[in-house]
């Protein structure tokens, strides 16, 4: 029985990229009385939409609906192609060459998926209801598609983010923080985006790496660092950045769907 809470999936498999030089697939998780609705709505765009179910995505949605706690809102869950070469930084790939097809990944989204999305669904134009996420290197791609194209996206959210994305390997003795990771050096060349707000979440057991030996895990430390540098960019810790850290949380699908709720809470709470 499809209760009055629940959403509707569909998938979308005839959305050829010519960016990607591939067919992509796309599901698409409208809210109850989407038909009906006089109002637009929401949208969030997730990265590594093959792991809904995994992530509990679709309950998530009816139970803060029903709760009233969030606003009815269309996701977008986009399966992955090649992550290592389409998640990443635009424009910059790492030391390994991973990340090469960022920039086409950015474009797929911004050119040919969102303007199907919305000619085919009610979504707002607002940039405030505009959200982009993903987990692992998929939270690094959110981030990347958020700060490039802030006109469109208001909210931004990171699952365990790979913050640590390096132009060069850490092992070396050239090696910088301060230097070689890359999104710390997209932000900290970039300009303040007007209405763009981050939500970012780690677990204390994300990895057991500590590059510079000061006790505390890399995916934390990257975070965090991150945060500075936006921080140092007029954005607002509370107000334009949550952070999550999560004790005991790892890097995996299990803890991200435990996170899942409390970003939605966030990014399309009602007030």
């Amino acid at each position: 029985m499809v209760s009055a809470h629940s959403y509707h999936v569909e998938r979308l498999t005839d959305v050829h990229s010519r960016l990607l030089g591939r067919d992509t697939v796309v599901d698409i998780f409208l809210p109850p009385g989407f038909d009906e609705a006089e109002q637009p709505f929401p949208l969030l765009v997730l990265n590594d939409g093959q792991d809904g179910e995994e992530l509990a995505l679709k309950a998530a949605l009816e139970d803060l609906t029903q709760k009233k706690e969030i606003r009815e809102t269309v996701v977008v869950a986009v399966h992955a192609g090649n992550r290592a070469q389409e998640y990443g930084i635009t424009g910059h790939a790492d030391y390994k060459k991973r990340g090469s097809k960022a920039g086409a990944y950015s474009k797929f989204i911004m050119t040919e998926l969102i303007p199907y999305i919305h000619s085919r669904y009610a979504i707002s134009d607002a940039q405030e209801d505009h959200a982009v996420a993903g987990c692992s290197m998929g939270g690094l791609s959110a981030v990347d598609l958020a700060w490039h194209h802030a006109e469109y996206f208001g909210k931004a959210g990171a699952f365990s983010g790979s913050f640590w994305w390096r132009k060069r390997d850490a092992k070396s003795r050239f090696y910088s923080d301060h230097r070689d990771r890359i999104a710390h050096a997209m932000i900290r060349k970039g300009k303040f985006k007007p209405g763009l707000k981050f939500w970012f979440q780690t677990g204390t057991l994300d990895e057991q790496a500590d590059r510079n030996n000061n006790g505390v895990i890399d995916s934390i430390d990257d975070t965090l660092d991150l945060i500075v540098e936006l921080t140092k960019k007029g954005y607002r810790p509370f107000h334009d950045i949550q952070y999550v850290e999560m004790e005991g949380g790892k890097h995996n699908l299990e803890t991200w769907k435990e996170a899942l709720p409390v970003f939605l809470k966030w990014a399309f709470g009602r007030g």
